[in-house]
Protein backbone atom coordinates (compact mmCIF):
# COMPACT_ATOMS: atom_id res chain seq x y z
CA UNK A 1 0.00 0.00 0.00
CA UNK A 2 1.37 3.31 -0.94
CA UNK A 3 -0.22 5.97 1.38
CA UNK A 4 0.62 10.08 0.80
CA UNK A 5 0.22 13.30 3.09
CA UNK A 6 -0.38 16.88 1.17
CA UNK A 7 -1.61 19.72 2.91
CA UNK A 8 -3.22 21.34 -0.66
CA UNK A 9 -3.29 25.07 0.72
CA UNK A 10 -7.12 26.08 0.83
CA UNK A 11 -8.33 23.99 -1.78
CA UNK A 12 -11.95 25.61 -2.12
CA UNK A 13 -14.58 25.32 -4.93
CA UNK A 14 -16.79 28.57 -5.51
CA UNK A 15 -19.42 29.10 -8.25
CA UNK A 16 -18.80 32.10 -10.08
CA UNK A 17 -22.09 34.30 -11.52
CA UNK A 18 -25.83 33.21 -10.87
CA UNK A 19 -28.22 30.52 -11.91
CA UNK A 20 -27.89 28.36 -14.75
CA UNK A 21 -24.74 30.58 -15.42
CA UNK A 22 -22.72 30.38 -12.67
CA UNK A 23 -19.39 28.52 -13.74
CA UNK A 24 -17.41 26.40 -10.81
CA UNK A 25 -13.82 27.57 -9.95
CA UNK A 26 -11.76 26.37 -7.83
CA UNK A 27 -9.69 28.84 -4.88
CA UNK A 28 -5.62 28.72 -5.57
CA UNK A 29 -2.71 27.99 -3.37
CA UNK A 30 -2.52 30.56 -1.65
CA UNK A 31 -3.83 32.01 2.07
CA UNK A 32 -4.57 36.28 0.76
CA UNK A 33 -2.26 37.59 3.99
CA UNK A 34 0.27 39.05 1.30
CA UNK A 35 0.03 41.27 -1.33
CA UNK A 36 1.11 39.17 -4.33
CA UNK A 37 -1.63 36.47 -3.01
CA UNK A 38 -4.46 39.03 -3.67
CA UNK A 39 -6.66 40.74 -6.32
CA UNK A 40 -7.33 39.92 -9.47
CA UNK A 41 -3.35 38.85 -10.74
CA UNK A 42 -3.52 36.63 -8.00
CA UNK A 43 -7.02 34.91 -8.78
CA UNK A 44 -6.04 34.28 -12.51
CA UNK A 45 -3.21 31.94 -11.14
CA UNK A 46 -5.38 29.80 -9.52
CA UNK A 47 -6.39 27.28 -12.10
CA UNK A 48 -2.83 27.14 -12.57
CA UNK A 49 -1.81 26.18 -8.83
CA UNK A 50 -4.52 23.18 -8.76
CA UNK A 51 -3.38 21.85 -12.07
CA UNK A 52 -0.05 21.05 -10.20
CA UNK A 53 -1.18 20.19 -7.09
CA UNK A 54 -3.09 17.11 -9.29
CA UNK A 55 0.00 16.63 -10.85
CA UNK A 56 1.71 16.20 -7.62
CA UNK A 57 -0.91 13.79 -5.97
CA UNK A 58 -0.85 11.73 -9.46
CA UNK A 59 2.91 11.93 -8.93
CA UNK A 60 3.15 9.87 -6.11
CA UNK A 61 0.23 7.24 -7.06
CA UNK A 62 -0.67 6.12 -4.02
CA UNK A 63 -3.67 3.98 -2.96
CA UNK A 64 -4.41 6.26 -0.38
CA UNK A 65 -4.08 9.83 -0.03
CA UNK A 66 -4.73 12.08 3.13
CA UNK A 67 -5.55 15.68 2.57
CA UNK A 68 -5.53 18.97 4.79
CA UNK A 69 -7.49 22.23 3.95
CA UNK A 70 -10.04 21.14 1.56
CA UNK A 71 -12.90 23.21 2.14
CA UNK A 72 -15.87 20.31 1.76
CA UNK A 73 -16.57 17.51 0.02
CA UNK A 74 -17.70 18.97 -3.23
CA UNK A 75 -14.74 20.33 -3.19
CA UNK A 76 -12.92 17.63 -3.03
CA UNK A 77 -15.23 15.89 -5.81
CA UNK A 78 -14.51 18.59 -8.54
CA UNK A 79 -10.92 18.44 -7.98
CA UNK A 80 -10.91 14.86 -8.15
CA UNK A 81 -12.98 14.37 -11.32
CA UNK A 82 -11.88 17.65 -13.24
CA UNK A 83 -8.11 18.32 -12.11
CA UNK A 84 -6.97 14.98 -10.76
CA UNK A 85 -8.35 11.82 -12.68
CA UNK A 86 -8.03 12.87 -16.40
CA UNK A 87 -4.24 12.90 -15.60
CA UNK A 88 -4.31 10.27 -12.74
CA UNK A 89 -3.15 6.24 -13.60
CA UNK A 90 -6.58 5.19 -12.21
CA UNK A 91 -9.45 6.90 -10.08
CA UNK A 92 -10.23 7.50 -6.33
CA UNK A 93 -13.88 6.30 -6.16
CA UNK A 94 -13.72 6.36 -2.25
CA UNK A 95 -13.65 9.68 -0.95
CA UNK A 96 -14.66 11.61 2.52
CA UNK A 97 -13.91 15.32 3.94
CA UNK A 98 -15.79 15.47 7.33
CA UNK A 99 -16.77 19.10 8.65
CA UNK A 100 -14.36 20.21 11.29
CA UNK A 101 -13.67 22.92 13.59
CA UNK A 102 -11.50 25.38 11.13
CA UNK A 103 -14.35 27.92 10.79
CA UNK A 104 -13.35 28.64 7.72
CA UNK A 105 -13.60 25.06 5.65
CA UNK A 106 -9.92 23.92 6.24
CA UNK A 107 -11.25 20.38 6.64
CA UNK A 108 -9.07 16.96 6.58
CA UNK A 109 -10.10 14.64 3.65
CA UNK A 110 -9.31 10.90 1.89
CA UNK A 111 -8.92 10.25 -1.40
CA UNK A 112 -8.78 5.89 -1.76
CA UNK A 113 -8.60 3.46 -4.29
CA UNK A 114 -9.30 0.74 -1.51
CA UNK A 115 -12.59 0.36 0.27
CA UNK A 116 -12.41 2.33 3.47
CA UNK A 117 -13.61 0.41 6.15
CA UNK A 118 -13.97 3.08 8.74
CA UNK A 119 -14.19 6.50 8.59
CA UNK A 120 -14.19 8.27 12.58
CA UNK A 121 -14.47 11.69 12.75
CA UNK A 122 -13.29 13.13 16.48
CA UNK A 123 -14.21 17.39 15.82
CA UNK A 124 -17.16 17.00 18.45
CA UNK A 125 -14.69 16.28 21.50
CA UNK A 126 -14.12 18.61 24.09
CA UNK A 127 -11.04 18.53 26.15
CA UNK A 128 -12.90 17.16 29.73
CA UNK A 129 -14.11 14.13 27.21
CA UNK A 130 -10.40 12.90 27.53
CA UNK A 131 -9.68 14.17 30.85
CA UNK A 132 -7.59 17.10 29.78
CA UNK A 133 -6.98 20.39 31.14
CA UNK A 134 -7.90 23.22 29.01
CA UNK A 135 -5.41 25.91 27.61
CA UNK A 136 -5.42 29.13 29.34
CA UNK A 137 -8.13 30.96 28.56
CA UNK A 138 -9.90 28.51 26.64
CA UNK A 139 -14.09 27.77 27.36
CA UNK A 140 -14.96 24.75 28.24
CA UNK A 141 -16.85 24.44 25.44
CA UNK A 142 -14.11 25.22 22.68
CA UNK A 143 -13.56 22.12 20.85
CA UNK A 144 -10.21 20.16 21.25
CA UNK A 145 -9.29 19.68 18.32
CA UNK A 146 -9.08 23.51 16.02
CA UNK A 147 -9.54 21.18 12.96
CA UNK A 148 -9.98 17.28 13.95
CA UNK A 149 -8.61 13.81 14.33
CA UNK A 150 -9.50 11.82 11.43
CA UNK A 151 -9.58 7.85 12.43
CA UNK A 152 -9.73 6.03 8.87
CA UNK A 153 -8.97 2.19 8.87
CA UNK A 154 -8.15 0.52 6.16
CA UNK A 155 -7.48 -3.28 6.20
CA UNK A 156 -4.47 -4.15 8.72
CA UNK A 157 -3.98 -0.16 9.40
CA UNK A 158 -5.68 2.44 10.90
CA UNK A 159 -4.70 6.29 9.93
CA UNK A 160 -5.09 9.36 11.96
CA UNK A 161 -5.39 12.24 10.18
CA UNK A 162 -4.34 15.73 11.71
CA UNK A 163 -3.97 18.93 11.11
CA UNK A 164 -3.08 20.66 14.57
CA UNK A 165 -3.02 24.67 15.54
CA UNK A 166 -0.83 27.13 14.23
CA UNK A 167 2.03 28.50 15.77
CA UNK A 168 0.31 32.23 16.05
CA UNK A 169 -0.84 34.55 16.58
CA UNK A 170 0.24 34.03 20.19
CA UNK A 171 3.28 31.21 19.85
CA UNK A 172 2.88 30.39 23.77
CA UNK A 173 -0.79 30.11 23.62
CA UNK A 174 -0.43 27.90 20.79
CA UNK A 175 2.35 25.70 22.00
CA UNK A 176 -0.60 24.43 24.43
CA UNK A 177 -3.03 23.73 22.15
CA UNK A 178 -0.53 21.83 20.14
CA UNK A 179 0.07 19.88 23.27
CA UNK A 180 -3.12 19.46 24.28
CA UNK A 181 -4.23 18.09 21.01
CA UNK A 182 -0.83 15.61 20.77
CA UNK A 183 -2.11 14.46 24.12
CA UNK A 184 -5.69 13.68 22.90
CA UNK A 185 -4.75 12.04 19.58
CA UNK A 186 -2.01 9.51 21.96
CA UNK A 187 -5.38 8.98 24.54
CA UNK A 188 -7.14 7.94 21.02
CA UNK A 189 -4.64 5.60 20.26
CA UNK A 190 -4.35 3.81 23.72
CA UNK A 191 -8.07 3.59 24.03
CA UNK A 192 -8.90 2.50 20.93
CA UNK A 193 -5.74 -0.67 21.00
CA UNK A 194 -5.83 -0.67 24.90
CA UNK A 195 -3.66 -2.50 26.63
CA UNK A 196 -1.20 -2.97 23.79
CA UNK A 197 -1.54 0.15 21.18
CA UNK A 198 2.55 -0.39 20.43
CA UNK A 199 1.74 -4.04 18.60
CA UNK A 200 -0.97 -2.75 16.20
CA UNK A 201 -0.39 -1.07 12.97
CA UNK A 202 -1.44 2.78 12.95
CA UNK A 203 0.13 5.35 11.33
CA UNK A 204 -0.45 9.45 12.39
CA UNK A 205 0.04 11.68 9.24
CA UNK A 206 -0.93 14.99 8.02
CA UNK A 207 0.65 19.13 9.53
CA UNK A 208 0.85 19.18 13.23
CA UNK A 209 2.12 23.21 12.90
CA UNK A 210 5.34 22.04 14.54
CA UNK A 211 8.05 25.36 14.22
CA UNK A 212 11.92 24.49 13.63
CA UNK A 213 12.35 26.99 16.37
CA UNK A 214 11.03 25.06 19.00
CA UNK A 215 13.07 23.45 21.75
CA UNK A 216 14.05 20.44 21.15
CA UNK A 217 13.53 19.00 24.74
CA UNK A 218 10.08 20.64 24.60
CA UNK A 219 7.89 20.41 21.79
CA UNK A 220 4.59 20.33 21.90
CA UNK A 221 4.03 16.98 20.12
CA UNK A 222 6.67 15.55 22.54
CA UNK A 223 3.36 12.84 23.78
CA UNK A 224 3.39 11.62 20.37
CA UNK A 225 7.22 10.58 19.43
CA UNK A 226 9.43 7.85 20.91
CA UNK A 227 8.71 5.50 22.63
CA UNK A 228 5.31 5.76 21.96
CA UNK A 229 5.85 5.89 17.85
CA UNK A 230 8.96 5.97 15.68
CA UNK A 231 9.35 8.96 13.12
CA UNK A 232 9.78 7.38 9.89
CA UNK A 233 10.80 11.32 8.61
CA UNK A 234 13.89 10.20 11.00
CA UNK A 235 14.84 7.59 8.17
CA UNK A 236 15.37 10.49 6.00
CA UNK A 237 18.66 12.00 5.98
CA UNK A 238 19.03 15.34 8.50
CA UNK A 239 19.00 18.03 6.04
CA UNK A 240 16.56 16.49 3.88
CA UNK A 241 13.51 16.33 6.01
CA UNK A 242 12.27 19.62 5.77
CA UNK A 243 8.44 20.40 4.01
CA UNK A 244 7.82 23.64 4.28
CA UNK A 245 8.97 27.36 4.00
CA UNK A 246 8.16 30.44 5.74
CA UNK A 247 9.73 32.75 2.86
CA UNK A 248 9.83 35.72 5.18
CA UNK A 249 12.06 34.90 7.66
CA UNK A 250 12.80 32.21 5.74
CA UNK A 251 13.20 28.85 8.01
CA UNK A 252 12.71 25.72 6.09
CA UNK A 253 11.24 23.23 8.60
CA UNK A 254 8.93 20.03 8.78
CA UNK A 255 5.64 20.38 9.97
CA UNK A 256 4.22 17.13 7.94
CA UNK A 257 4.44 13.86 9.93
CA UNK A 258 4.57 10.34 9.35
CA UNK A 259 4.52 9.25 13.37
CA UNK A 260 3.98 4.79 12.94
CA UNK A 261 3.67 2.38 15.68
CA UNK A 262 6.49 0.40 17.02
CA UNK A 263 5.00 -2.53 15.35
CA UNK A 264 4.50 -0.89 12.21
CA UNK A 265 7.81 0.33 12.12
CA UNK A 266 9.51 -2.85 12.66
CA UNK A 267 7.38 -4.76 10.24
CA UNK A 268 8.74 -2.01 7.52
CA UNK A 269 12.33 -1.54 8.50
CA UNK A 270 12.86 -0.05 5.20
CA UNK A 271 10.05 1.76 4.68
CA UNK A 272 11.42 5.69 4.17
CA UNK A 273 9.03 8.72 2.79
CA UNK A 274 9.61 10.21 -0.36
CA UNK A 275 9.01 14.18 0.18
CA UNK A 276 7.69 15.29 -3.80
CA UNK A 277 8.98 19.30 -4.07
CA UNK A 278 9.17 19.43 -7.03
CA UNK A 279 5.65 21.59 -7.20
CA UNK A 280 6.57 24.17 -4.60
CA UNK A 281 7.44 27.92 -5.89
CA UNK A 282 11.30 28.28 -7.15
CA UNK A 283 11.17 30.62 -4.18
CA UNK A 284 11.98 27.35 -2.33
CA UNK A 285 15.93 28.01 -2.98
CA UNK A 286 17.22 24.63 -1.34
CA UNK A 287 15.40 22.47 -3.64
CA UNK A 288 18.27 21.54 -6.30
CA UNK A 289 16.05 19.24 -8.23
CA UNK A 290 13.48 19.42 -11.00
CA UNK A 291 10.29 21.40 -11.27
CA UNK A 292 6.97 20.66 -12.99
CA UNK A 293 6.49 22.74 -15.64
CA UNK A 294 4.74 26.03 -15.30
CA UNK A 295 6.18 26.85 -12.05
CA UNK A 296 6.86 29.96 -10.75
CA UNK A 297 8.93 32.17 -8.35
CA UNK A 298 6.36 32.44 -5.59
CA UNK A 299 3.10 31.23 -7.74
CA UNK A 300 1.75 29.08 -10.07
CA UNK A 301 2.56 26.09 -7.02
CA UNK A 302 1.04 23.20 -6.08
CA UNK A 303 1.05 24.48 -2.14
CA UNK A 304 3.65 26.04 0.18
CA UNK A 305 3.90 22.36 1.45
CA UNK A 306 5.54 19.26 0.51
CA UNK A 307 3.68 16.44 -0.26
CA UNK A 308 5.16 12.60 1.65
CA UNK A 309 4.23 9.51 0.52
CA UNK A 310 5.13 6.15 1.80
CA UNK A 311 5.71 2.58 0.23
CA UNK A 312 4.13 -0.67 2.76
CA UNK A 313 4.67 -3.44 0.57
CA UNK A 314 2.03 -6.33 1.07
CA UNK A 315 -0.08 -4.57 3.00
Amino acid sequence: MRIASFNVQNLRLRHIGQGDDARPRLDGARDGDTPEDTGPGARALDAADRRLTAQVIARTDADVICLQEVFDRATLDHFHDEFLRPIARAPWPHRVCLPGNDGRGRDLAVLSRRPLDEVQSHAHLHPADLGLALPRGQRPETPLFRRDCLLVGIGAITLFLCHFKAPYPDPETAWEVRRMEAEAVRRLIEQRFAPAPAVHLWLILGDLNEPLTEPTGNRAIAPLLAPFSADLMARVPASARWSYLLPEAPIYSRPDVMLASPALARRWPDARPEILRHGMGREVARHEGPRLPGVGEHRPHASDHAALVIELPGL
